[in-house]
């Protein structure tokens, strides 16, 4: 194994997954042609679908799904907590068990900007666009473009619109 890769010996590669060097994943599942970038993590329990690209600096924690066709930017962070402590009631250091994962779904085709933030608890719909550096608090509709922080629909996508990439 390259030394600039971690990845666990649970993770699940799917056929001509691309991999760059500077990665953790572990517990993760992550579709036929999928390209990671550098510097990435997913953690267990993430799944990430078909030809899918992860740019670099982007942190998908568990609970996340990201389905087929999707973008990802440079330094996307997925949230999977809404009310996250360190430590207890009692005081002492939470563990898994003192907390329940909120699930996150990045519907088939969409595209999510760079530096953006997706909060826990959030669809974004096929073929939706979140804008570079959106804060996404609620669920993003299908066919739409959203930006800003908090982020909100700027416009529908139709479907003579074409999306280039």
């Amino acid at each position: 194994m390259n030394s600039y890769l971690c990845i666990a010996p649970d993770v699940k590669l799917g056929q001509d997954v691309r991999l760059s060097k500077f990665i953790n994943l572990y517990g993760c599942e992550i579709g036929d042609e999928t390209k990671i970038g550098a510097f990435v993590e997913v953690q267990k329990n993430a799944f990430i679908g078909k030809r899918c690209k992860i740019s670099s600096h982007t942190f998908i924690c568990e609970g996340v799904t990201i389905e087929d066709n999707v973008f990802i930017g440079h330094a996307v962070t997925f949230i999977n907590d809404s009310y996250p402590r360190a430590t207890t009631t009692a005081g002492g250091l939470q563990t898994e068990a003192d907390w329940k994962v909120e699930r996150t779904i990045i519907k088939r085709g969409a595209s999510i900007g760079s530096g953006s933030t997706i909060l826990s608890k959030i669809t974004v719909g096929e073929n939706a666009v979140v804008g570079a550096g959106s804060i996404v608090t609620k669920d993003v509709p299908p066919n739409t473009i959203v930006a800003g922080n908090p982020a909100r629909v700027l416009r529908y996508i139709t479907e003579t619109q074409e999306i280039t990439r």
